[in-house]
């Protein structure tokens, strides 16, 4: 099983393919997801400190271009598998910006 680790936070083994906002999720981190996992508010990303997140689909990089962060490490977790191992850092979670955390992304 992979694991995905937030540092200073924790590491756990998550279902291979399971989406990585969900990972996060189900590990006590509370990730903002306000499209509800469409990749269209870039709420979820998350800098991606070391590992494969995979192939990156059009309407992510869309997205991540619009808001000029396509040339960086930067992901939507609603949009990424995980496959293997993952480090990661959340940029908004709920408790940070008192924002409401949005529709839960399918899975």
């Amino acid at each position: 099983m992979p694991k995905v680790e937030v540092p200073c936070v924790g590491s756990w083994e998550v279902e291979e393919g399971i989406k990585l906002v969900h990972a996060l999720e189900e590990n006590g981190i509370d990730i903002l997801h306000r499209c509800g996992g469409n990749a269209r508010c870039v709420s979820c990303r998350v800098e991606i400190i070391r590992g494969d997140p995979g192939l990156m689909g059009e309407r992510e990089y869309q997205m991540l271009k619009a808001k000029g962060l396509d040339k960086t490490n930067i992901r939507l977790s609603c949009q990424v598998r995980v496959r293997s191992n993952l480090v990661v850092r959340p940029i908004m979670t709920v408790s940070e910006t008192g924002m409401e955390p949005g529709p839960t992304p399918s899975m």
